[in-house]
């Protein structure tokens, strides 16, 4: 089995390199859709929400409000910290049953924002480092519908890229076209070991 860290930076290209190692014949995990679409909708982390931040952050079916309760944790660092510690957790053990399944010659990429923020390195054999130029990092994340002050609130939640990628073992630099990118992800998968 061979266990294939991405992260980066919000807007850097995680979801891009990784569904490109996807093509190579790894399966793939998004950590950001384990939650949003498994934990999110999970009776009990949906009620510790609740009752840690309050109803206003429950659409009217019940569900949660991913916008009212990414206004409430972004801007508050310990509001933060308690979600992140109610979610990591039920992540890794998501990756755990995962890879229990799926045999000793499988190939894994994984997509972690918060890799080494959260020391889980050691779930992997290598880790990868997606990125760009803060310029470029800046107009990708408003191109998502958020506003530049929005933007750079969420990049400074996490940690400088320079630090990621003095962590990392590869780094996939996302500046320019698609392609690019594409190519150094081939070039990163013809470089690692068999599983």
């Amino acid at each position: 089995m061979l266990k294939l860290g991405i992260t980066g930076g919000i807007g850097c290209g995680k979801s891009a390199a990784a569904r490109w190692v996807e093509a190579h014949g790894f399966r793939r995990l998004d950590s950001d859709q384990i939650v949003r679409e498994g934990l999110l909708t999970d009776p009990g982390v949906i009620g510790a929400l609740r009752d840690h931040f309050g109803a206003e952050i429950l659409t009217p079916d019940g569900g949660v409000d991913r916008t009212a309760l990414a206004a409430r944790v972004f801007p508050v660092p310990a509001e933060r910290e308690w979600l992140e510690a109610l979610l990591h957790p039920r992540v890794t053990a998501a990756w755990a049953e995962a890879f229990a399944g799926g045999g000793a010659g499988t190939r894994w990429v994984v997509e972690v924002p918060l890799l080494f923020e959260k020391g889980l390195e050691k779930w992997f054999d290598f880790t990868v480092c997606v990125a760009l130029s803060p310029r470029v990092q800046l107009m990708r994340v408003v191109e998502r519908g958020l506003t530049p002050e929005m933007a750079a609130q969420r990049i400074r939640a996490q940690w400088p890229q320079e630090r990621k990628i003095g962590l990392a073992d590869f780094v996939l630099w996302n500046d320019g076209a698609p392609e690019f990118l594409e190519t150094q992800v081939g070039r990163l998968v013809r470089s690692l070991p068999p599983a």
